[in-house]
């Protein structure tokens, strides 16, 4: 768990490799730095108070009370999670920590290259008290209504990656458009070797994302693994295949966020599917995000590296998929899906997916406008014609 725990908080370096390559050479380091800075603010904020209000005893099912853990004050003494009783509280509390370093962390994609770097900063602490650690309450906390309600989210599908990319399209919409966009100016990724290079650190560290979540070393741990594996790399193939029937080249952009898709949509179910099911996942999320992708670029929303299409259609794949292909066989502590007759188990999935859509969406849109109010986010035209690497950090390539 230690190690799991060290490869999730690397998925963040690889994110921003990931989002860094495919911005303009002149914004790489700030969109780098936007997502890079979450290792420093969140860990910080995470020991404070963001612990206890995901996983502190549950207020009505809604929150968690801050109280308990306040710069986890006295954790090493107290009992280990319920859910994770082979393990010492404090570890679980920083497995968790790097989940909640990355959430946010991508949501940078859909802002890159015109907004403030303090207010992202503002706009981190924001979503990571009001949006990621309620959302991870009422999915993990044995109290959390959800949890309650009986959705099955495994690793993250809603509790990271439907929440962040919910956020970042009201982000996009917030921020409007960039003047490149409104100019439908082509904008070529600075670095593709970045791309490939973070591809490879997230679906590296996405083994101690998914196999972590076992919370602990033994054939769930090994189930989640492969599936890990087995559905990213279906997507990246789907992706790049499916480009190819559309008259498009086999790009290496193309097979790596196919890849990170893949390993979004098998998150929710990695530890209650088997193999040819995590291929189906994978295949199908490919499908519906390339899509996407291809319906939102002929709208004047500038969610600029698709986080939306990406993570939020991803997620929510993941989600419903589970609900369809769980299976209490592959985890006794599952509830079999709509495939082996759960219907009422799949509504379920369903319903809680719409919840934490809605949820994040909303709650997204008022935490920007407030960030707005506090510290204009947009920069000026200038400073977005300069760039964003020398304005914002006075640093270049």
């Amino acid at each position: 768990m230690i190690m799991a725990t060290a490869l999730v908080l690397l998925m963040t370096p690889g994110l921003s490799f990931f989002y860094g390559g495919m911005v303009s050479k002149k914004n790489v380091i700030s969109t780098m730095m936007q997502s890079f800075i979450a290792t420093g603010l969140i860990s910080v904020l995470w020991i404070v108070m963001g612990f206890g209000l995901a996983f502190g005893p549950s207020i009505g099912g809604f929150i968690g009370n801050p109280v308990e853990f306040f710069m986890m004050k006295g954790i090493n003494s107290k009992e280990p999670w319920s859910l994770a009783p082979t393990i010492p509280l404090l570890l679980f509390a920083l497995f968790q920590m790097k989940f909640a370093i990355i959430t946010p962390a991508l949501v940078v994609g859909a802002t890159a290259e015109r907004m403030r770097f303090t207010s992202y900063l503002l706009f981190m602490v924001l979503f990571s008290l009001l949006i990621y650690s309620p959302i991870a309450h009422w999915t993990w906390h044995p109290d959390g209504f959800l949890f309650k309600m009986g959705v099955l989210d495994f690793a993250g599908g809603t509790v990271v990656h439907i929440s962040a990319g919910c956020a970042a399209l009201a982000g996009a919409i917030v921020l409007k458009r960039r003047k490149v966009h409104v100019m439908r100016e082509e904008v070529k990724p600075a670095r593709i070797p970045y791309v490939l290079l973070g591809t490879g650190l997230l679906w590296f560290g996405w083994f101690g994302f998914n196999a972590g979540s076992a919370v602990g070393a033994g054939s769930l741990a090994v189930n989640a693994f492969a599936n890990t594996n087995t559905a990213s790399a279906a997507a990246g193939m789907a992706w790049i295949f499916f480009d190819m029937l559309r008259g498009r080249k086999p790009s290496a952009l193309g097979f790596c966020i196919g890849a990170v898709v893949g390993l979004v949509a098998i998150t929710p179910a990695a530890g209650y599917v088997g193999l040819p099911q995590s291929m189906f996942i994978g295949f199908i999320a490919a499908i519906c995000s390339n899509v996407v992708v291809f319906w939102k670029g002929k709208t004047t929303i500038d969610d600029t590296l698709d986080v939306f299409p990406c993570h939020g259609v991803g997620g929510i794949v993941g989600m419903i998929l589970t609900g369809v292909f769980a299976s209490s066989k592959i985890n006794p502590a599952a509830v079999d899906g709509l495939m082996y007759g759960g219907t009422h188990f799949f509504l379920k999935q369903l319903a809680g997916c719409a919840i934490v859509v809605a949820f994040s969406l909303v709650m997204g849109f008022i935490l920007f406008k407030i960030v707005d109010m506090l510290n204009p986010m947009r920069v000026t035209i200038e400073e977005e014609e300069i760039g964003l690497d020398v304005t914002q950090h006075a640093e270049s390539l």
